[in-house]
């Protein structure tokens, strides 16, 4: 173990001492599966402590075990500084996180099982290393009620064209399985074509985007140039450190932390301030992410993914390439995480970490002719993650005036179902030749534990009003801002109000900087999206959080899953909506902010046959906070000339 700082991520010989002890401990062996592992991160006195006098705190991990034998979860908390167990609790009733070897598995089991082999034939389907069965959880409300209490999985099925081919160019429309995943027994298979009137023929689609795989006669109406080279250089390196987990960059400071839940966070940031390092926050990741498909044909109404609960992003983040994903003076950080069987393994450049030029930080030229202008610098902190035919790409991005974006895009593979000729298709848009891509939409939790200058805070709605016209505003022009501390949780609950231009300010009301204001970081609100839901939808309740913009909760390290810990089969929301019944105190204190924002996915033909990347994000401003604009000192960039201006030879 190579542990620096307490809220380094598990390294590899710590997984393999958690399954360890466990085994020795408990008997956790064959039969177990281990659905995830993870630090159990220090408490904020524990880390203050570190920080002024060296004392490490225990070393924690929570192993979240399954025991498919007897369809029972377990969640056990590991003291690696003792080598011992310190709780091991059976929790009934509820169903983990599925593993990437069951998805595996699952797809292996289906494709050799004799009675999918003969559905396939029938549809004239007979090279099984084209098909691929793509297993998705269920929600409790769509879940065969024979069979509530097993582990369940229901399949999509999908083949390619040709070898290498696109894995989800051709749905095979009307054919999925029910499969108990402890067991990996076929419970049911649901084949339309055992139907007259429910088999839809395959539609004759171009769905390929590797160049080489797509039709000449497409290929042959491309007229685009070929871009000449764009290099990004910086001789001297980059102007960043990365010592360990440790990043300082234009007096920005932070941790950078990967789970196999949230995959990338990070923690204690924060910004030097002449001879401060003053806190912004203490933890930044995303919580939950839910794409619920807005179409209740066959094909598609069990399609309410919980990608982060029922799977996780750090299982599902992929190796990043110099050139590809990230461009210029990269640095990289492998992240560390573990199989079913609790072995661990490693996903190489998981993190990238680079600066980027971003135009004009800020500029004025004076009347006379003379001008100051300041080029702007940013430091981008990333991840890529790819959920079956989707690729969720995060980036935070650090500004040198104290600015903070959040962003996220996504792209890959819409899913599709082929269609009868003349056969409407209302819940979705035409992209082929008698197919559709299903409206859906995804929404984004962001949990931002943020301590602005210190841990006790209060989050102010900040709205923008105009004054009525009158004796004091003769002309109409004056406007005033309304600013509303937030004390309880249900006034925490907020919406998003394009009209105000409403945003959400949090404050320290215990420091006041040389102004003699409060500081504070604003959150701007971008890419909210409606829910669109019926309230007494069984999706809905699933995840209540989806139905407002931004929660405000105090801070407890066991509230960390908005839509619940295990959502996997769940029926009801067992996080946010459930903790915000006790209305408590959010004033001053030490709080959690829950930022919804998301794509409203109305499908389009320019999406086929791989999507470009949408983008969508949120932005972190500090709102007196500082004293004047911080990047005064940000030093001009040394002048060039165009390679054309011959006037600078």
């Amino acid at each position: 173990m190579s542990l620096s700082h307490p809220l380094d991520p598990l390294d590899a010989d710590e997984f393999r001492s958690v399954t360890t002890i466990l085994r020795e401990h408990r008997g956790v062996g064959p039969g177990w599966r281990f659905c995830s592992v993870e630090m159990i991160e220090p408490s904020k006195a524990d880390l203050r402590e570190f920080d002024a006098a060296g004392a490490v705190p225990a070393r924690r991990a929570l192993a979240t075990l399954l025991h498919s034998p007897r369809n029972l979860t377990v969640k056990a908390v590991v003291s690696l500084t003792a080598g011992t167990v310190e709780s091991f609790d059976e929790i009934p009733g509820v169903q983990p996180n599925f593993t990437v070897d069951e998805y595996e598995e699952c797809d292996q089991v289906l494709r050799s099982h004799p009675d999918v082999v003969a559905a396939l034939a029938r549809r004239g389907i007979t090279d099984l290393d084209l098909v691929f069965m793509d297993t998705w959880t269920y929600g409790a409300a769509v879940m065969p009620p024979e069979w509530a209490d097993r582990r369940l999985g229901w399949s999509d099925t999908w083949m390619r064209g040709e070898a290498g081919g696109n894995l989800y160019a051709h749905p095979v429309s009307g054919l999925h399985c029910v499969i108990d995943v402890n067991t990996m027994e076929v419970l049911r298979i649901e084949d339309s074509a055992d139907r007259p009137e429910g088999f839809v023929e395959p539609a004759p689609v171009m769905g390929e985007y590797v160049p080489s795989l797509i039709p000449e006669r497409i290929r042959c109406t491309w007229t685009r140039e070929p871009l000449k080279p764009l290099k990004i250089t910086q001789p001297e390196g980059p102007s960043f450190t990365l010592e360990g987990n440790l990043l300082r960059w234009q007096n920005w400071s932070m941790r950078v932390g990967f789970n196999h839940r949230e995959g990338m966070t990070l923690h204690t940031v924060s910004f030097r301030d002449g001879d401060r390092d003053r806190s912004v926050a203490h933890k930044m990741s995303f919580a939950e992410m839910m794409v619920p498909y807005r179409d209740h044909c066959e094909d598609h109404y069990r399609r309410t993914a919980f990608d982060i609960g029922e799977w996780g992003l750090g299982f599902m983040t992929t190796s990043l390439e110099l050139g590809c994903d990230c461009l210029g003076e990269i640095r990289y950080l492998d992240a560390t995480l573990h199989n079913s069987a609790g072995e661990p393994y490693v996903i190489r450049n998981a993190i990238c970490i680079h600066e980027e030029d971003n135009a004009v930080l800020w500029k004025h030229v004076d009347h006379n002719g003379t001008a100051e202008v300041r080029r702007m610098r940013l430091l981008t902190v990333s991840f890529h993650v790819t959920v079956a035919n989707y690729e969720y790409l995060v980036y935070w991005r650090f500004y040198q005036d104290g600015n903070i974006q959040c962003e996220v895009r996504a792209t890959g593979i819409m899913v599709t179902t082929p269609v009868r000729p003349g056969e409407p298709h209302p819940h979705g848009t035409l992209v082929d030749h008698r197919t559709y891509a299903p409206f859906h939409q995804h929404f984004l939790v962001a949990r931002l534990d943020l301590d602005v200058d210190g841990t006790n805070n209060t989050v102010v709605m900040s709205e923008t009003e105009a004054e009525p016209m009158g004796p004091g505003n003769p002309y109409g022009l004056s406007l005033v801002q309304r600013n509303t501390p937030l004390r309880t949780e249900s006034e925490g609950a907020q919406d998003m109000n394009w009209a105000s231009q409403r945003s959400w300010k949090v404050t320290n009301p215990n420091v006041t900087t040389g102004l003699g204001l409060h500081p504070a970081y604003k959150l701007v609100p971008g890419d909210a999206i409606p829910p669109l839901f019926d309230p007494a939808s069984p999706i809905f309740q699933r995840a209540t959080v989806i139905g407002h913009t931004l929660w405000v909760t105090p801070n407890d390290p066991e509230e960390r899953w908005p839509a619940g810990e295990f959502v996997n089969q769940s029926a009801t929301d067992t996080g946010i909506g459930a903790w915000t019944k006790a209305n408590r105190p959010i004033e001053n204190t030490d709080v959690v902010l829950w930022y919804v924002f998301g794509i409203h996915h109305i499908t389009r033909p320019e999406d086929w046959p791989v999507m470009p990347s949408d983008t969508v994000s949120f932005w972190l401003k500090p709102f007196g906070f500082f004293d004047r604009n911080p990047a005064l000192d940000v030093a001009p960039t040394e002048k060039a000339c165009a390679t054309d201006d011959t006037s600078c030879h």
